[in-house]
């Protein structure tokens, strides 16, 4: 008797000594803060994204946080092809006080660098955290021989008067009521199903395939044969919500040059996301509804600007 009660003891410590392991474990592998963003060449040196300015490759950005001490600490990233960047840290520390800049970018585009931008905190939850970055800039050593003049700096220009393109009998879909490309805009993926706004498809259509939109990688994932019709009803799983966001932050960029994510960053950071863990997958689908939603950063929202197509 005495030997099964000595038994029980050690089955009993051992279980609570692989729980408290197992729980520590967890808990350090889900801890993970990532901060991201953009940085673009400001082809124009006028301070502001624009039509001229393209995501700038091989960029240094820097996410300084000063302590308590006076000193700061420093992590430092490199862009991508596509101009984005992100840093991992460990754990989940408060960003709130920390700040990015280009600290170092290539000689095309690496005269000088705009100013730092705050952390906007996205989410914080199961020991995960994500912070934004409003795009960041870097200027050449002069501006583009393409881009207005100092007296008309972008985007100070009046936005073009609507224009509206009667439809022919061989070409029987509507256009957009108006050109409203340089308009900021950011519409939910259910807006986008709507028979009413199908006129502001461009680029692709509803039979385009995911594979030619999204590459190879995305085609070994959800099938050569899905469209972004069919994408845009994905639910109740973490790779198809990461497709109908992603989709329709796709449709976004093409609609809008405001768009928080360029076209190429779309594809960019939809193929990363699938090529990593069930984390980034969850991480970059709310990247992609947070902008879709118009939470670009700051405290303004942008508005989708869809009107009815006319018939």
């Amino acid at each position: 008797m005495e030997r099964l009660k000595d038994a029980f003891m050690s089955l009993f410590l051992a279980c609570i000594i692989l729980f408290v392991t197992e729980q520590d474990f967890l808990r350090s592998a889900s801890a993970t803060t990532l901060v991201t963003g953009t940085v673009y060449c400001d082809q124009c040196k006028d301070g502001e994204r624009s039509f001229f300015d393209y995501p700038l490759s091989g960029a240094t950005v820097a996410v300084t946080c000063g302590g308590s001490d006076g000193a700061a600490t420093v992590y430092k990233e490199e862009t991508n092809w596509f101009g984005s960047y992100s840093v991992y840290l460990d754990g989940s520390p408060d960003l709130g006080g920390c700040y990015a800049r280009v600290v170092g970018a290539p000689a095309v585009c690496g005269a000088a660098a705009g100013p730092a931008r705050g952390l906007t905190l996205l989410f914080r939850m199961f020991g995960m955290a994500m912070y934004a970055v409003e795009p960041l800039l870097s200027e050449p050593a002069k501006p583009t021989e393409a881009c207005p003049r100092a007296a008309t700096l972008w985007p100070v220009q009046p936005p073009p008067p609507p224009i509206r393109w009667v439809p022919t009998p061989l070409l029987p879909s509507p256009p957009p009521p108006a050109i409203t490309f340089f308009e900021a805009s950011a519409c939910p993926y259910y807006k986008w199903t709507m028979v009413e706004y199908k006129c502001y498809w461009r680029m692709v259509s509803p039979d385009t395939r995911v594979a030619i939109a999204f590459g190879p990688v995305a085609a070994g994932r959800y099938g050569a044969e899905t469209t972004l019709w069919e994408a845009l009803q994905g639910r109740r799983d973490v790779y198809r919500t990461l497709l109908r966001e992603g989709t329709t932050s796709l449709l976004n960029s093409y609609n809008s040059l405001s768009f928080y994510y360029p076209t190429l960053s779309v594809i960019d950071l939809m193929n990363r996301a699938l090529l990593g863990s069930q984390q980034e997958v969850v991480l970059a689908a709310l990247r992609f509804r947070r902008a879709n939603s118009g939470a670009f950063g700051g405290d303004s929202i942008v508005a989708c600007n869809f009107t009815p197509c006319p018939t």
